[in-house]
């Protein structure tokens, strides 16, 4: 239908309000002594003035009908051009939507870590923490607040990876509505609609 479609990377910058991506103060919580992000010791000079990198994070839970695992779906960008997007079943049946999307953040989390650290060893900057978006309340608020408190042994793994990572300012997270996170589509089929057509907008460019 949509012969001309193309993925393009556009660098231009994104419209980014980070006033809503708060910096806490972590001294009083597990992670006082977190201290900041680590820099690889044999990573070249930084040339340039790097990129601004955001994501998108969803869980679909109990999505699978036989096993009732979720699927977590993420997509991360450079300035406005998707580079790396992920549609995968969890390893592990979570009992509720939480640990689906605490699991999903994990994941998402891990490859920005390991996306951060490539950049910098190909001598590029990364001057900003990554920007994230999901749209689990309960998500949000237990990785970003320093006085949360876990209540389940089982996202704990998960839990504390998210919260190191934010406490270092590696990422701040906030909150995004469901018909605006684009990782929606990653996480399960989505009809025909206004709703999809956004999202695909975001990714495919119609020339």
């Amino acid at each position: 239908k949509n012969h001309n479609s193309e993925l393009v990377f556009d660098p231009s910058d994104p419209d980014i309000d980070k006033s809503l991506f708060e910096r806490k103060d972590w001294t009083s919580s597990e992670f006082g002594l977190a201290g900041e992000e680590e820099i690889p010791a044999n990573a070249p000079e930084a040339r340039g003035q790097g990129f601004t990198m955001s994501g998108y994070v969803d869980a679909d839970h109990a999505t699978d009908s036989m096993t009732r695992k979720s699927r977590t779906g993420f997509i991360i960008y450079l300035n406005n051009a998707p580079i790396y997007w992920l549609s995968r079943k969890q390893l592990s049946v979570e009992s509720s939507s939480f640990g689906s999307e605490f699991c999903a953040m994990k994941q998402c989390t891990e490859y920005v870590r390991g996306l951060r650290y490539k950049l910098r060893m190909m001598g590029i900057a990364v001057p900003e923490p990554t920007y994230l978006f999901g749209d689990n309340q309960s998500v949000l608020y237990n990785a970003t607040c320093p006085d949360s408190m876990l209540k389940k042994k089982s996202n704990s793994i998960a839990y504390h990876f998210v919260r190191e990572g934010s406490a270092r300012d590696e990422w701040r997270i906030t909150y995004i509505n469901t018909h605006l996170n684009v990782a929606d589509l990653l996480t399960k089929p989505l009809p025909a609609g206004e709703k999809r057509m956004r999202f695909i907008r975001m990714i495919i460019h119609h020339l």
